[in-house]
């Protein structure tokens, strides 16, 4: 693990996400998905997400991409720092090849078009998709779309790595050909912020993590003591 720098590579400060919702149950007819986040990242850090289902998991990570604008709040990247968030399809235009999906999404993570097509034929090795790698994204399925978008935001080097819940997706072989992978990035110097169900996981590959609930940052802290109290909070819901 590199050292992390003092000055965060990604900063979020006082960040909320609502939008109008038509469900009864909803007060004042307002979702808040996120409710005042404030949390710093620091270059080579491997930050853990957990939280039931709903609690914004997927939203921060958005946010943190920059797919989202938060409702108020401010995030700040460092200048020059490329991010991708690794989630299933993604982005992925149905109709075009993976091929022309990975040029595009290495372009749209700062690639120009010759490193972009310097980087393909690695991507298609990696991600074991063969002959489908030339046919269109819409008839992958899941696990090769996650194959897909996992290898391309991977093999295009961005700064910060968002990976959502990508490896619990696809065949035992590539998981674990996935995880082997983060760990070889998180031993250097990528900054990687991971999402996962699978507590296992996230003990393994992260150092710090943050359980969300409710839309708001319930502790923050070392993987092993989140993880104990979430693991707690659990049995006791």
């Amino acid at each position: 693990m590199s050292d992390i720098s003092k000055n965060p590579i990604l900063k979020l400060e006082d960040v909320s996400l609502s939008y109008r919702s038509n469900n009864p149950d909803v007060t004042d007819g307002t979702h808040q998905v996120l409710d005042s986040i404030s949390l710093d990242l620091y270059e080579g850090e491997t930050l853990g997400v957990i939280g039931s289902n709903g609690c914004g998991k997927t939203t921060i990570l958005r946010i943190m991409a920059g797919i989202l604008a938060p409702s108020s709040g401010n995030v700040t990247r460092r200048r020059g720092t490329s991010a991708a968030l690794l989630s299933i399809g993604l982005g992925f235009k149905p109709n075009a090849s993976g091929r022309s999906n990975a040029m595009l999404a290495a372009m749209l993570q700062g690639a120009t078009k010759g490193q972009a097509e310097s980087y393909l034929e690695e991507i298609k090795e990696f991600s074991e998709l063969g002959i489908a790698f030339e046919e269109p994204v819409k008839t992958y399925s899941s696990g090769m779309m996650s194959r897909l978008g996992f290898t391309t935001a991977l093999k295009t080097h961005v700064d910060i790595l968002l990976i959502d819940e990508v490896l619990s997706v696809g065949d035992a072989h590539f998981k674990q050909k996935a995880e082997k992978a983060i760990k070889e990035r998180i031993s250097g110097s990528q900054t990687v912020v991971f999402v996962s169900h699978v507590s296992s996981q996230v003990q393994e590959l992260c150092e710090r993590v943050i359980w969300l609930n409710q839309g708001i940052v319930a502790e923050d802290g070392g993987a092993s003591e989140v993880l104990h109290t979430y693991a707690k909070h659990i049995r006791i819901a």
